[in-house]
């Protein structure tokens, strides 16, 4: 049927119409035929020749008016015929794509057989089972973390780096734009989302109150529906260390002066909100936003995630850079307990010399769910994960325009891989089983099941829960942000770090790892879609599947390596995931985190402390 409508669609082509259409032209009239028949039909022969006879003026003028009539009707009649051929095919555009919707997606998705498709189905597990002799028995051609790095590039610079004159930069920008001395007003944020998302809204508050010349309100947090926790900034970063690095940058105050709380009856929620497009250009704040800040003296940006362009000045940029690498630092009992973390993890890899593995691991109950995956428990697990979506985002996934397949999200690699599906990637990799493994991760669904076979792979399998004792942790409980900042910091100082679904922290952390090493950071991400493919094929040997993670290895070390090599870099990626060359100024500062030196972990506080 799709077929016989893409034939009827395709305009025809015939030679006498050409001719037709030529003549037309030289006599004026129209290529359409008045009587209604078909452009394709032949012309009709040509009457033969009358004698030639002298018309008089009033013959003339009554042929012109027939002739002119005759035209109108011809092209009233044609245009008709035009419309309805072009309404026709208007109708059927739309059926043909709804009938190839239904057959993608639709009811007859079992017809055509979408569950045989290679990488739709999970046997993974099954897999393991399968190839869990040769695994064991294969532990002599291990990949040494000592020689992992396999791109050592520095990083040229292809400006001078402006933080030694950055406060001139500021200096002078703030003169330019202001009409008359002091600051524009305040600005206050409410930065939404996790952790990352909110170190996101914090870094971008900076630079707008930089491009505005505005006095930054410590960021505000809302509390989120997912996340549930109700932490504000400074039970996550050390408020103190945030003020005093964005010193002749940036003014940040703790909250707004009294004559200004009074207007607004002592509550900031009740200034008013102004709303801020996504991705707004510095020309948006400055046009826009910029005057109703002089005008009002206050302004509140609520939510304000992703309400910053990446492309904006380099003196800008680099407020992004100092807030993120120098001026954000966490809170200090989730510094102390970090620390901890990231010594016993050195502790406990001492057969690799203190060198260790760190996976995000997303296989939480809410993240199962919220992607639509389904794994090896079949209809239960099914009916147990609608209850789950329904009771978390209230009938978001049963609307009518919400079509959910979970074989095709599986094949497009949107599936998160499961703890055995790392394993077997990473063994197969060539990572033995004396590689120590940290799973940065929340609550794993069902976690004693499905972390069984990767502990079986990887015996040295650590976690915060593991690593710290209950009472250090016990602060923590019911705070997801300061959970995630504890892993963040253990992920930091891994030699490898294994993404395996997208989001802010790995984005985030990936980022940070590249300024810490210079462009380049030791990152697995993996191929999924090919990745699916593979654990699949219950006929593949364990020698051919570590033949293809080889290549998949070597694809992640290609791509992780991020050098820009552009003369005039115009930023269309995220500063925060790629933060050369904009943020190398800070390279080598005395910027009171935790740096990493070439031989070994070491950490570096406030307080200088080591391992």
């Amino acid at each position: 049927m799709a077929a016989h409508i893409a034939t009827a669609m395709k305009p025809k082509n015939n030679n006498s119409n050409s001719n037709n259409n030529s003549n037309c032209c030289s006599n004026g009239y129209s290529s359409d035929v008045s009587n209604g028949s078909d452009n394709n039909s032949p012309s009709p022969p040509p009457s033969p020749p009358k004698p030639r006879l002298t018309p008089s003026l009033s013959q003339c003028r009554r042929r012109l008016r027939s002739k002119t009539k005759s035209f109108v009707r011809r092209e009233n009649l044609g245009s008709g015929l035009n419309f309805r051929r072009n309404l026709r095919y208007l109708l059927l555009l739309p059926l043909l794509y709804i009938s190839g919707l239904l057959m993608c997606v639709g009811p007859f998705s079992g017809f055509w057989g979408y569950a045989s498709v290679p990488g739709s189905v999970y046997r993974s597990y099954e897999n393991f089972q399968r190839l869990w002799d040769d695994i064991r028995l294969d532990n002599s051609s291990a990949l040494q973390l000592s020689s992992v790095w396999k791109y050592k590039r520095r990083v040229k610079v292809q400006k001078p780096c402006p933080n030694s004159t950055a406060r001139n930069h500021f200096s002078m920008y703030r003169t330019s734009i202001m009409e008359s001395p002091g600051s524009s007003g305040y600005l206050i944020v409410d930065a939404n989302g996790g952790l990352n998302q909110q170190r996101s809204a914090i870094c971008n508050a900076v630079a707008v109150a930089g491009l505005l010349n505005a006095i930054l309100v410590i960021p505000r947090f809302e509390l989120n529906s997912v996340w549930r926790d109700p932490s504000q900034f400074g039970d996550i970063y050390d408020e103190e260390h945030f003020i005093n690095n964005l010193k002749g940058y940036v003014n940040v105050v703790r909250e707004l002066p009294e004559a200004l709380m009074e207007i607004y009856d002592q509550n900031i929620s009740n200034i008013p909100n102004f709303r801020v497009q996504a991705w707004a250009t510095v020309n948006y704040y400055l046009g826009v936003v910029l005057p109703i800040l002089r005008d009002q003296r206050v302004i509140r940006i609520a939510p304000f995630a992703n309400r910053l362009t990446m492309n904006v000045p380099s003196h800008i940029q680099l407020l992004r850079c100092i807030t993120n690498y120098k001026a954000l630092k966490f809170s200090p009992p989730i510094s102390s307990l970090a620390e901890k973390l990231v010594s016993r993890m050195i502790e406990r890899s001492s057969m690799t010399g203190g060198k260790y593995v760190s996976v995000h691991l997303r296989f939480e109950q809410d993240m199962v769910a919220f992607s639509c995956c389904v794994y090896e428990e079949g209809e239960a697990e099914k009916l147990k994960m609608d209850s789950f979506r329904e009771q978390e985002w209230k009938g978001k996934f049963k609307r009518k325009d919400r079509v959910i397949v979970p074989a095709l999200n599986r094949i497009e690699g949107k599936c998160p891989l499961t703890p055995v599906e790392v394993g077997l990637m990473l063994r197969g990799m060539g990572f033995d089983n004396n590689t120590s493994i940290y799973i940065a991760s929340g609550k794993i669904y069902q976690a004693e099941k499905h972390l069984a076979p990767l502990r079986e792979m990887f015996p040295l399998l650590y976690t915060k829960e593991s690593l710290a004792a209950p009472d250090e942790l016990a602060p923590f409980e019911g705070h997801s942000s300061k959970l995630a900042a504890l892993d963040y910091t253990v992920s930091l100082f891994s030699e490898v770090f294994v993404t395996t679904q997208g989001g802010n922290f790995p984005q985030f952390l990936m980022g940070h790892r590249r300024f810490l090493f210079n462009g380049h950071s030791k990152t697995i991400k993996p191929d999924k879609r090919k990745l699916v493919v593979l654990l699949q094929d219950m006929d593949i040997s364990w020698k051919a599947f570590k033949d293809e993670m080889e290549v998949m290895l070597a694809e992640s070390d290609r791509k992780g390596m991020m050098v820009p090599r552009v003369k005039k870099f115009n930023r269309k990626t995220s500063i925060y995931t790629y933060p050369l060359p904009e943020c190398a100024c800070l390279q080598g500062s005395n910027n009171s985190t935790f740096r990493l030196t070439k031989g070994a972990n070491v950490l570096n506080s406030h307080h200088e402390s080591t391992r």
